[in-house]
């Protein structure tokens, strides 16, 4: 195909400060540099030294391609290269691209993608975004970003502890973007048998495997022309993490036991509670994958750091009990607390409460007692695997790995006399990360 001067279909509408581009293949796999920030500026990628982001393969040019920066967002263009420039199989001379886009250079792959370290975030001057809600600081810079990404079809990353609202967040960000009107899937890769995920994406056949006894759409194809989102991610199978990663590419699937491709049109938006780079470097998640999906990642804080938002929160969750009153002692008392299950935590705090009140024949919100019970270090193992009705799997599951947690790391810091440092070693785990989870619990001050 000769080269032609066009503007690439690829949505611009989300082109913020923050916006690097990564090399997927090559060698220089996994660098990455950021595009200037100011209105002209220039990312050069190629083999010579002074460009900004070099990329010394042979199919690339020395000077192959510009990033640059213009009023209708990141504008790509062609130095002269003499293997071209490439997005979605065609070759294009100048296009307008938004984080996502894959764009071909010779044989290489670099994508558009946001790395917020160190980026002024534009603050929403809303307390909502959906159903989502929050006075913080945190979370008003969380909501100013996610208004800019819902206009766009950006997979989105969301990483945070359990129980902080990344499927609130995930939804809202459906509610509020282009696809709405379409449908809103969800896959929660950690409450799916390993056995039974691939189909669950994927669809299958009938006949497929023992049990298929008609044919089925996986969560792909029932997303189509909506958003799919992926909870728990960084549960999923090492072996499944390629055909994942395919789909993402190719936006095609095939169903198990089936040999026709399908395609589907989905929004991407994956949330975990793993730290993902972590698992890149041990070997337990593809790093290609994790490019694909962190294109715009977006870490969502835990409650004892938004401490600001517990009024609003509680007064959501209050809605439909007006005749109940909660006391500034009670905010005090909550705020004194941990929260090591965050949002989740306090929801089902507030319920019980609300519960003892009304049995009482109490006007007043009364929080003491059903907050030491979340609270207490010295929690049963019995008390925890007592499961009442109504409870979900995330909710039962969230309790157990807090007491593991809680035990496991009381046990190894007393067996370290208190140094994180020897206990990240035995532990395996990274001392930052060690540090922070015995904080949560009360075992380590800041």
């Amino acid at each position: 195909m000769s080269i032609e001067e066009t503007v690439s279909t690829v949505d611009p509408a989300f082109s913020p400060d923050g916006a690097i581009v990564t090399v997927l293949a090559g060698k220089a796999k996994g660098t990455s540099a950021r595009i200037p920030g100011d209105l002209g500026a220039e990312l050069v990628v190629g083999k010579a030294e002074d460009c900004g982001l070099v990329v010394p393969d042979d199919t690339v040019s020395r000077r192959h391609l510009a990033f640059k920066r213009v009023e209708g967002g990141i504008e790509v263009r062609d130095l002269g290269s003499t293997n071209g420039l490439k997005i979605g199989g065609a070759r294009v001379q100048v296009a307008l691209v938004s984080p996502g886009t894959i764009v071909r250079a010779g044989d290489i792959e670099l994508l558009v993608r946001v790395e917020l370290a160190g980026v002024q975030v534009p603050v929403s001057e809303s307390s909502r975004f959906g159903r989502a809600l929050g006075t913080s600081l945190a979370m008003r810079r969380i909501f100013g970003l996610l208004e800019r990404v819902a206009r766009s079809s950006a997979t989105v990353l969301l990483t945070g502890e359990t129980g902080t609202g990344k499927d609130v967040l995930a939804h809202a960000l459906h509610e509020q973007g282009p696809r709405a009107r379409g449908p809103f899937e969800v896959v929660d890769c950690g409450a799916v048998s390993p056995n039974l995920i691939e189909s669950e994406l994927f669809g299958h056949e009938r006949g497929a495997f023992t049990g298929a006894v008609a044919a089925r759409a996986g969560a792909f194809e029932r997303a189509h022309n909506g958003t799919l989102f992926l909870d728990e991610l960084g549960e999923l199978p090492l072996d499944l993490q390629p055909k994942l990663l395919r789909a993402l590419e190719s936006r095609e699937v095939r169903r198990v036991g089936g040999s026709k491709t399908i395609a589907v049109d989905v929004r991407v938006i994956a949330a975990t509670t793993r730290d993902l780079p972590r698992a890149v470097r041990k070997g337990e998640f593809r790093e290609d994958l994790w490019f694909r999906l962190a294109v715009v990642p977006i870490h969502v804080p835990p409650l004892r750091e938004r401490l600001d938002d517990l009024s609003l929160l509680i007064g959501r969750m209050l809605e439909n009990e007006p005749d109940l009153l909660v006391s500034e002692g009670t905010i005090a008392a909550l705020r004194a607390h941990d929260w090591p299950g965050n949002v989740r935590e306090l929801r089902n705090v507030i319920e019980r409460a609300a519960v003892m009140a009304r049995a009482s024949g109490d006007p007043e919100i009364r929080l003491y007692e059903a907050l030491s019970d979340a609270a207490s270090p010295d929690l049963d193992p019995e008390d925890v695997f007592r499961f009442r009705a109504g409870t979900t799997w995330r909710e039962a599951k969230a309790r157990v790995d807090a007491l593991l947690e809680r035990r496991y790391l009381s046990w190894l810091l007393e067996r370290h006399g208190n140094n994180a440092s020897a206990a990240a070693r035995e532990a395996e785990l990274d001392r930052k990360y060690l540090a922070e989870l015995a904080r949560k619990h009360g075992l380590l001050r800041r």
